[in-house]
């Protein structure tokens, strides 16, 4: 447990360094981002994803020094396979960083999670067996390794990279569910789990600090599908995968309403009135269904609201799988 905590703290303190140093150096490099929900839609700067990853990186690698060096987590931990998890949320983030440099071709940014799965595939990470509620154990052979290893990471990121654009969002709901999956993992003596959920968690919550409203930074694609990456990688070397759908019913939400709607690219924001966002048209998607059933809310009280939302089914994941 206490070496959990210096985990997170060293993942937490790289970040909240790294950022402040990268911010400028974003803008002067011209990395920004329309603020779409101001009413002067200024650019801030984006690809903060960057001080994340690194942050994250800082605590999974401390993790390993700590057990090769220290026999810390005793004999529960394997240091192949939290590698393997790394590789995947690595190249998760350089997919992110090629998206938001040269805005990829949607087909490629599906078929390219596929390929970053394979480092938990070589592993033969997770168990085949899966408790399936109202069904029971379904043993999937080696279609768990090849099919639903792959599905898992892709459409994990993928809608985690889809719910985002709001000051404090991305942030603070991967915040909610990195800590909800990690309390799982250390009370089901998940130790890999733990250390990829608790890095993660440490690097969210000190990137919130610069990116809730105002922000001065964005993540990016970088950041977003690298939370995805983490919350399925981590569910997966666990072994409780249910719990990980459970925590991202809110982003599936989401999901569906734009799959509905076409997917748009475009007018997924609010309209700034009166200091409130608000959705004069069809909705297309959750926040703006927000919008549309508050009547208009605020950018920071349409963030604590999908936060609050992320907090109810990460407690719910929490009193349903704790042992």
């Amino acid at each position: 447990m206490y070496s959990i905590i210096w985990v997170f703290l060293a993942s937490c303190l790289a970040t909240f360094i790294c950022t402040p140093w990268i911010i400028p150096k974003l803008e002067r490099a011209g990395f920004v981002g329309r603020d779409m929900n101001k009413a002067d839609r200024k650019n801030i700067p984006n690809l903060g994803g960057f001080a994340i990853v690194f942050g994250f990186a800082v605590g999974v690698l401390l993790a390993i020094g700590l057990y090769t060096f220290l026999g810390t987590f005793g004999g529960h931990f394997s240091p192949p396979l939290i590698l393997a998890a790394f590789s995947t949320i690595l190249l998760m983030s350089l997919i992110g960083v090629f998206d938001d440099l040269f805005s990829i071709n949607q087909f490629i940014k599906t078929v390219l999670p596929l390929i970053a799965a394979l480092p938990l595939i070589a592993v033969n990470a997770g168990a085949t067996s899966m408790d399936i509620p109202i069904i029971g154990a379904v043993d999937f052979g080696i279609l768990y390794a090849l099919v639903l290893i792959p599905i898992g990471i892709t459409g994990a990121s993928n809608v985690t990279n889809m719910l985002a654009g709001f000051n404090g969002l991305e942030a603070g709901m991967g915040s909610v569910a990195c800590l909800s999956l990690g309390i799982i993992a250390l009370l089901t003596g998940k130790t890999e789990s733990a250390v990829l959920l608790f890095s993660m968690l440490g690097a969210l919550l000190a990137f919130l600090y610069y990116n809730w409203y105002p922000a001065k930074v964005f993540m990016g694609d970088a950041g977003t599908l690298s939370i995805g990456a983490v919350l399925a990688s981590a569910v997966i070397i666990g072994n409780y995968e249910m719990a990980g759908v459970l925590v991202i019913l809110p982003y599936t939400f989401d999901f569906f309403i734009k799959a509905v709607n076409g997917f748009p690219s475009s007018n997924w924001w609010g309209e700034y009135v009166k200091g409130k966002l608000v959705c004069k048209g069809k909705p297309v998607g959750l926040c703006q269904t927000i919008m549309k059933k508050t009547g208009g809310i605020s950018e920071k009280g349409l963030v604590l609201a999908l936060i609050s939302l992320e907090a109810v089914f990460g407690i719910i994941a929490l009193v349903l799988f704790k042992t």
